[in-house]
């Protein structure tokens, strides 16, 4: 897979490239990276790409013809053939924005399915509008509040792509167990010492028995969904999924997590009798 970056401000990335999983990516050949300054694409003498926006207002808007010859630059073909092309499905043009819909795990699933990824980072006080109407297959925010530019966010939707790609990962079920690829938090983790300042790992996890460490983990992922992201729950629940919330009430002492679980018990329970 190739990811292109359209970025004012491409030593943003060099840390980024040059690390972790990313950097092994790379290094693998899994994945090919490149940030494309819009700027040498200015047809301006000073290789100006943002001026004011028409009708007034405050700052400056990055220009259209220097992101629209950067990402045709990047595709190798006119954006009216990228957009018309029966290659197109290989290719998608995203723009980081806050107006976007929200990045989430299916998203960069779906994302890394293509041949090719290009990213078009804003900057100042956003873009001309026709950069999102014309240019982008789609535009992407990773959360409500404002950043300087789209490289954070560009970095973020990168990171997460790359480890959807086979073989980049280097444990085969990382991506698997994470939490957001399956619809709940990933359940309490913890390594050497087994005993640090009084806190003792869950004698669970130290029995050796992996069946009854298997429905721990589900418990716990489940319990700490239903407390702090009880939206991610807001669906069907697998036949699994309930008997371990089942066996989870039986053990909670927490009068405010068995009202939590059990009206989750009582929503499934709902949903399969309608379905039956």
């Amino acid at each position: 897979m190739k990811i292109d970056i359209i970025s004012l401000f491409p030593e943003f990335f060099d840390a980024f490239f040059t690390h972790s999983i990313i950097k092994r990516a790379l290094q693998a050949n899994r994945l090919e990276m490149k940030v494309t300054n819009p700027r040498e694409f200015s047809h301006s003498k000073h290789g100006q790409v943002d001026d004011t926006p028409y009708g007034g207002g405050a700052g400056m808007l990055m220009k259209a013809p220097p992101l629209f010859e950067a990402v045709e630059h990047v595709l190798q073909i006119p954006i009216e053939e990228h957009r018309c092309t029966k290659e197109s499905h290989k290719r998608h043009v995203v723009f980081m924005g806050p107006t976007g819909r929200p990045f989430t795990q299916e998203k960069a699933r779906e994302l890394a399915t293509y041949d090719q990824l290009v990213i078009v980072c804003g900057h100042y006080e956003g873009v001309d509008y026709r950069v999102e109407e014309h240019l982008v297959d789609e535009t992407i925010s990773i959360g409500d509040y404002v950043l300087t530019g789209g490289e954070l966010p560009a970095m973020v939707v990168a990171d997460a792509v790359a480890r959807m790609i086979p073989g980049v990962l280097g444990a085969t079920s990382g991506a698997i167990e994470d939490s957001f690829y399956h619809p709940v938090l990933e359940c309490p983790q913890y390594t050497k010492p087994q005993t640090y300042r009084g806190m003792m790992v869950p004698d669970i996890l130290l029995s050796g028995h992996h069946k009854n460490i298997a429905e721990w983990r589900l418990e716990e992922s489940l319990k700490r969904t239903a407390l702090l992201r009880h939206d991610l729950l807001q669906r069907e629940l697998t036949v699994d999924e309930l008997k371990a919330l089942k066996r989870l009430l039986d053990r909670v002492d927490s009068e405010e997590e068995q009202q939590v679980l059990s009206k989750l018990i009582e929503q499934s329970t709902f949903t399969e009798e309608k379905r039956k």
